[in-house]
């Protein structure tokens, strides 16, 4: 025992149970002891004062390791590197500073203080001082690197700092332990004294296989200085554990194995990688015999192990041990426990049996093999029954362990009988010997023949057979036959002796109608046996026998097993009868069954055995003679038989530790038919197993006299359980520390019935019964959640608590994510690491003590804080051509938080053109997950990275894509040209080289001429088309658009055309905006004018001639009635004629804000389609990419195109029309009547109107055709899906037309009237 010197200790002793489990006992009286003296430890606090040219004062304080008496101190000094200059003095224990006289001025000098005891000098404390010069408080020291990394320590390269002025007299080491952000405080882990010219130290005392940062500083007689700066983060090396698993138990689990436990080591003792670290077990008997055993456990956290396979009734010692992948530590200590006692596993030897008697039996054995006993034997049990027979065999039991041989008696007479011998413990029966030993009684006389029939009767002769006698007692030497007649006064008799081998008899001479009465005896070399008699009468008149009366069963002949049935017999018809035969049935549903076939002639009553307790029987019986049988008798009434002990014990299912002094046991009681009467309730039988912890001797009173042997074991302590419904019991009031043996048994109104197997317990330990009180969750960090709990109540631990399991899971995915962590100490409080971002979790928490695992406590839920997120989960490229691509991304798999957007970085792998552009976008919002990247060269490899931001950007993903063209793709187009049609225009191109596939579509790409950046247009072109058409409207307007074509194969996109020449999407103004066509209306208007004022005038006039003229006669007006018609030829312009009548057209196309309004008026020729459709405006650069026209008889509809990317002016300015321009006045509905049919020019949207003003049907080359482009898309907008190119045109034409272009057979609008809408 290592003890501080010079102390006084006062000790007390208390011993420990062998097993570990049962406890410290009482402490002894204390005595006081007194360590020797020894040197002191150093001084402490050197420090110096009025500091002058020649004197300065020295301070110190006592030391804090004594070690013994101070009897005083030593201070010396001398110049710096000059010992010839010491100078020193001794003080009393009481002086505690000193000044120091006599000096150099600007002189170092070393001053050292120690103090004494009578062992002598104690360690020395010094310091360096210039004299006049005062010191000052140190610099850090800098330049830290570190080397010779080991498992317990690391060596320190230092530069020292600024020292003051004064001689550094210690370093101090400042170390940060674990992870990143585990720690922030920096602890002293280690000093380094009276070493001023230190440039590197050994830093010892570390925890191995944990991460440190190390900082300095240094102390001079002034203080201490400020920290350096820290060093990098190192891991020590891995090493064996230090410490051996504390706790360790060994309990009793079963007959061939114990139950180790034991506390498994905390994370700080691994010294080394967690999924290395296991446990080995070893074992072995405590006799020393066999082998000792090891087994390795490879769970860092498994706490307990059951040893299996071993000995029955055999004391083991075990060890338990910790190791790493470097190596193994210490064994813990020896603990010793016993396996249960259990049967014998083999029979006594040198069985053998006598035969004494006819009827009896000795039987000798000797004692079983030790090894084969497995518990204390209690006695031995002798088992026979006859050889060949199907009986169950018999038990004679010889109590106490010290009997040898058994007088078996009762035995049947001259019968073989199989023989064998087992042990029992108090377990129960062990294995009989083997093989069995066959011995036969002695002989005896024989019992009666049986069988006797006589199945021929004349009037002077009968025919008689038998059977052996079912008794024979040895070897039949002959048969005796004796008949005379059945009368009182018959004197004489015949008697006939036969051989063994005889079964049958004819006797003659009888008389007629007469009663003979024969006697068959059987002869063994004993003797004659019994008789058997029989009676017959001389007569042929014999028939059956009636059937006997209805049985009858006195009550009080009632018993549990058997009754006594009684009846009277029938008319025996002149045969007498032979034997009775006795069927049973059990109710309710039961067969009859035959009981015996064997009842006495001469019986008029007979005992029905072998019935069950408690159970309702009907019985019947008939008669037999040498005829035959009779019928049954009439059914007996039913009858229940008495209640009788229960036949089995209930099985206990489990007995496990409740609190520390109580168990509960749960057992099944036997089925019904074995309780053999109403349940009444369980009886309980318990008792301390005293041999299990017993060292010493003990008393037990006998109080037979004669008693051979006795069981050391306590007697039993009974319960009753009166409820016959109960299937567990707790049972309370034991003792702590001990082992305890259950029994259980049945019981109703007649008795108890046999016990069960017992089953033992170890009481003193049982799990909490209650879970851990108040468990709260906080988010700590992204990564983290911080758990405290309250212990469970003082009265549900059940002893010491051991620990906590920390059960805790996602949310969501509860079966998925699950985990535990065990905390193998009793705090409060668990810091839950490496958990999710943003993840709602739940948390329980179960305590544990020695016995096991209590309840969990309810889920208490939280949320982690947010974090950034990880790296998108994939990246895309898609379209990719010489110069552009479309990338997609997929979300983070753990977001971590709320994204806000994602930040796209794309550079070129080498320089182009000697220049490494590096481009930066930031996408905003969780979606769209794709960009559409236009600004790349051609056949140059770029890298793209993205990551995904929640409050901070998260892990990037990268990867690398060359654009175009490809490998096989194909080669340029030739050169497009470009054809425009009013607002159409149609791109003509050639076909170039396909490539190594066949060009599967093409793509048409634009650009504003004064912007350089390309971008898809229009795609999915079928192949087998040379051209293209589409409207303006796509592209905005008043900007200069250049084109290029590019074939598409299954190698990817080639190499694009040559762009095709600018051409500008303005489109002409309609010609009623034109400034001569508002001439034009103008002079028409003013002829108007005149005229109407001409004719008024004309017409009023004639009312005043009218007036003056007496004729009566009227003269014609020169007006134009109201209905009569204006013919206008403006030489160009078409006859129009204005009428007064209302004009139906039927036209859905044109229909705005809910009216109809006219159609403009029709120019010649007629071959020309016109179309009142708005032109849709957009609110960008370029429109849709697609827009869809559908045809039908009564209407047209514009549906806009999925894949759009901008949306449609919600509030379209009106397209501009003749009437719509002019004729605003709502009286005016005159209509302009078209002379001729025509065609419009080519626009988005057409249709045509019959004369009848129902539209017709222009026929169209390809009708379900599809526009699409993407010339530019806000960054909010998402990829286009492209859609699948259409069913070519059938006609073999290779100029390929959309619904917007140009009919067949069409031409161009005439001149004047190309821009009339």
């Amino acid at each position: 025992m290592l003890v501080s010197p010079a102390a006084d200790r006062v000790g007390a002793g208390a011993g420990g149970g062998g097993d570990g489990g049962d406890g410290d006992g009482p402490r002894s009286p204390p005595q006081l002891v007194h360590t020797h003296e020894d040197v002191p430890g150093p001084v402490g606090h050197l420090s110096f004062s009025d500091i002058l040219d020649t004197s300065l004062k020295v301070s110190w304080q006592e030391p804090v390791e004594k070690n013994g008496i101070l009897t005083g101190y030593r201070i010396s000094w001398e110049e710096y590197n000059r010992t010839n200059t010491r100078v020193t003095h001794y003080l009393p224990n009481v002086t505690l500073e000193y000044r120091v006289t006599g000096l150099t001025a600007l002189t170092t000098y070393t001053i050292e203080v120690a103090a004494m005891t009578s062992k002598g000098q104690g360690q020395v404390s010094s310091s360096t001082i210039s004299s006049g010069v005062p010191p000052e408080l140190p610099g850090a020291p800098t330049n830290l690197g570190i080397s010779n990394i080991g498992p317990r320590s690391v060596t320190l390269q230092f530069r020292p700092g600024y020292d003051g002025k004064t001689s550094i007299s210690r370093w101090q080491v400042e170390a940060q332990v674990g992870q990143v952000g585990e720690s922030e405080e920096w602890v002293l882990v280690h000093q380094l004294a009276n070493e001023p010219d230190s440039r590197s130290m050994e830093v010892p005392g570390l925890n191995p296989y944990t991460y440190y940062s190390f900082r300095m500083r240094q102390v001079n007689i002034v203080g201490t200085s400020p920290p350096s700066l820290p060093s990098r983060r190192i891991q020590t090396l891995q090493a064996p554990p230090d410490v051996a698993p504390a706790n360790v138990t060994l309990r009793t689990a079963s007959e061939t194995s114990l139950w180790l436990r034991w506390m498994p080591l905390p994370d700080q003792e691994y010294n080394g990688s967690p999924e290395s670290v296991g446990y080995r077990v070893r074992y072995a008997r405590s006799d020393g015999r066999g082998r000792t055993a090891l087994h390795a456990i490879h769970d860092r956290v498994e706490r307990e192990f059951t040893i299996e396979d071993l000995e029955e009734w055999t004391e083991y010692q075990v060890q338990v041990q910790a190791f790493n992948a470097i190596g193994a530590g210490p064994w813990s200590r020896v603990v010793a426990g016993r396996t249960r006692e259990s049967v014998p596993s083999s029979g006594p030897a040198n069985v053998s049996a006598l035969a004494t008697t006819s009827s009896s039996m000795l039987v000798r054995w000797t004692e079983i093999p030790e090894a084969d006993r497995n518990g204390l034997i209690l006695g031995y049990k002798v088992m026979y029954k006859e050889k060949d027979s199907d009986l169950r065999a018999r038990f004679w039991l010889a109590e106490g362990n010290a009997s040898r041989s058994a007088q078996l008696a009762g035995l049947g007479k001259y019968v073989l009988y199989e023989i064998r011998v087992l042990a029992f413990t108090r377990i129960g029966d062990g294995v009989p010997s083997h093989p069995p030993i066959l011995e036969r009684t002695l002989d005896d006389v024989p019992g009666p023949p049986v069988g006797i029939l006589f199945p021929e009767v004349r009037t002077t002769s009968v025919r008689l057979i038998w059977q052996p006698p079912a008794a024979p007692n040895g070897i039949i030497l002959a048969y005796q036959i004796t008949h005379r007649l059945n009368t009182t006064n018959a004197n004489t008799a015949t008697v006939e002796v036969l051989n063994p081998s005889a079964r049958q008899y004819t006797a003659t001479g009888l008389r007629p109608e007469s009663t003979y009465l024969f006697r068959i005896t059987a002869q063994t070399r004993k003797g004659w046996g019994e008789a058997a008699e029989a009676l017959v009468v001389t007569t042929e008149k014999r028939d059956r026998p009636q059937p006997p009366s209805k049985p009858a069963v006195p009550q009080e002949e009632v018993k549990a097993r058997s009754v006594l049935l009684s009846w009277e017999p029938g008319s025996d018809g002149l045969s007498p009868v032979r034997y009775y035969t006795v069927q049973t049935r059990e109710l309710p549903a039961g067969e009859w069954s035959l009981h015996s076939a064997s009842v006495s002639h001469n019986a008029t009553s007979f005992v029905v055995d072998r019935l069950k307790p408690f159970t309702s029987y009907k019985f019947r019986v008939k008669a037999t003679n040498d005829i035959g049988d009779s019928a049954y008798s009439e059914e007996s009434e039913s009858l229940t038989t008495l209640q009788a002990a229960p036949e089995e014990a209930p099985t206990i299912l489990s007995v496990t530790p409740h609190t520390t002094t109580s168990v509960l046991l749960r057992w099944q009681p036997p089925a019904e038919d074995k309780i053999n009467g109403i349940l009444l309730g369980f009886r309980l039988r318990y008792r301390e197993l005293a041999y299990d912890g017993l060292r010493g001797f003990t008393l037990r009173s006998i109080g037979n006299p004669g008693a051979r042997w006795t069981e050391l074991t306590p007697v039993y302590t009974v319960r009753n359980l009166s409820d016959a419904s109960l299937t567990q019991y707790e049972l309370d009031n034991l003792s702590k520390h001990r082992r305890y043996e259950l029994r259980m048994s049945v019981y109703n109104a007649v008795g108890e019935g046999p016990p069960s197997a017992p089953q033992e317990v170890f009481v003193g330990e049982a799990v909490p019964t209650a879970a851990p009180q108040n468990v709260a969750v906080q988010a700590a960090t992204a990564t983290q959640l911080d758990v405290t709990w309250e212990p469970p109540p003082p009265e549900a631990q059940n002893g010491d608590i051991q620990g906590y399991k920390i059960y805790f899971w996602e949310a969501q995915r509860a079966n998925e994510t699950e985990r535990v962590k065990t905390l193998f100490l009793p705090e409060s409080g668990v810091k839950l690491k490496n958990l999710t971002g943003y993840t709602a979790y739940l948390v329980s928490v179960a305590a544990f003590n020695a016995a096991g695992d209590g309840p969990r406590s309810p889920p208490a839920k939280a949320r982690t804080q947010q974090a950034a997120p990880s790296a998108p989960s994939a990246i895309r490229f898609s379209e990719l051509t010489t110069t552009s691509v479309n990338v997609s991304w997929e979300p983070p798999l753990l977001p971590n938080g709320i994204l806000e957007g994602y930040r796209l970085v794309y550079e070129p792998c080498m320089p182009v053109d000697g220049v490494s552009k590096i481009v930066t976008v930031d996408v905003k919002g969780s979606s769209p997950l794709w960009m559409k990247v236009k600004d790349l060269a051609e056949g140059v490899t770029y890298r793209f990275r993205i990551r995904a931001k929640t409050f901070a950007y998260g892990p990037e993903i990268e990867a690398n894509i060359t654009t175009g063209p490809g490998e096989g793709a194909p080669g340029p187009p030739g050169e497009p040209f470009i054809s425009r049609y009013g607002s159409a225009i149609t791109i003509h191109w050639s076909s170039g080289d396909p490539g190594k596939g066949p060009i599967t579509r093409y793509v048409i790409e634009a650009r504003p001429s004064d912007e350089g950046l390309w971008d898809i247009l229009i795609k999915d072109i079928p192949k087998e088309v040379t051209s293209y058409t589409f409207s303006l409207d796509i592209l905005k307007q008043g900007v200069s658009y250049d084109f290029r074509v590019i074939a598409v194969n299954d190698y990817g996109y080639g190499t694009p055309s040559a762009p095709s020449p600018a051409v500008s999407a303005q489109k002409a103004n309609p010609f009623y905006e034109e400034w001569w066509f508002l001439v034009v209306i103008a002079l028409v208007g003013l002829i108007f004018i005149l005229l109407l004022v001409f004719v008024l005038i004309i017409r009023g006039q004639s009312k005043k001639y009218a007036k003056k003229s007496d004729s009566g006669s009227n003269p014609k007006s020169a007006a134009l009635s109201h209905g009569e018609m204006v013919s206008l030829d403006e030489g160009s312009f078409p006859a129009l004629e204005l009428n007064n009548r209302r004009l139906s057209v039927k036209n859905s196309f044109c229909r705005k804000n809910g009216i109809y309004t006219r159609s403009p008026p029709r120019p010649s020729p007629g071959s020309l389609h016109y179309s009142d459709e708005d032109v849709t405006k957009y609110n960008d650069l370029i429109p849709a990419e697609s827009s869809s026209l559908t045809e039908k008889p009564s209407e047209i509809s514009d549906s806009q195109g999925s894949d759009s990317e901008y949306e449609v002016d919600p509030n379209p300015q009106k397209a501009h029309s003749f009437v719509n321009h002019y004729i605003s006045d709502p009286t005016y509905y005159n209509s302009w009547r078209r002379q001729q049919k025509g065609i419009s020019r080519a626009q988005a949207y057409s249709y045509t109107e019959s004369d009848s003003g129902d539209p017709d049907h222009c026929p169209l080359s390809n009708s379900n055709s599809t526009q699409q482009g993407s010339l530019f898309r806000p960054k909010a907008s998402r990829t286009p899906t492209p859609q699948t190119p259409v069913n070519p045109p059938s006609q073999q034409s290779t100029l390929y037309r959309p619904p917007s272009s140009l009919a067949p057979g069409s031409r161009a609008p005439i001149a004047g009237f190309s821009s009339f809408v």
